[in-house]
């Protein structure tokens, strides 16, 4: 058996992924890693994005929001804002939330409700460019 790792994602409202994988791609905010089994330890910010985790040789990718990522040799944990599985991306759904926080950014908005509506932007753009990337 090939040597693995624990994957955890875990939202403020669900665990949203708890596997053992083989290897995990994510994006932080200096760049992408990979992460295998036995990596060294690393505490860093999570960029919204994509992770991409290999289950028994198969990619599994999710969209996530902006978060934490604590790695161990042995477990990867990522606290986030958002994580979706890339199947389960309502894409006409994603499309009408971005276009309508494009819409609502137009607006005179005060400091709070830009930053709200801001994070709803990049969630559903992030989302639609997950879907779009890995369309069956």
């Amino acid at each position: 058996m090939a040597a693995t790792l624990q994957l955890e994602i875990v939202t403020p409202e669900a665990k949203v992924f708890s596997a053992d994988v083989e290897m995990v791609t994510l994006t932080g905010v200096e760049g992408e890693m990979g992460v295998y089994p036995q990596h060294m330890p690393v505490m860093t910010q999570l960029a919204a994005g994509e992770i991409t985790a290999r289950k028994d040789g198969q990619n599994i990718y999710l969209a996530v929001g902006e978060g934490f990522v604590q790695i161990t040799g042995e477990k990867v944990s990522v606290l986030t804002d958002m994580a979706i599985k890339a199947d389960e991306i309502d894409e006409a759904r994603a499309a009408d939330a971005q276009k309508a926080a494009e819409n609502r950014l137009a607006q005179k908005l005060t400091d709070e409700e830009s930053a709200t509506v801001h994070a709803a932007l990049v969630h559903a753009t992030t989302q639609l460019n997950v879907k779009r990337r890995h369309k069956k």
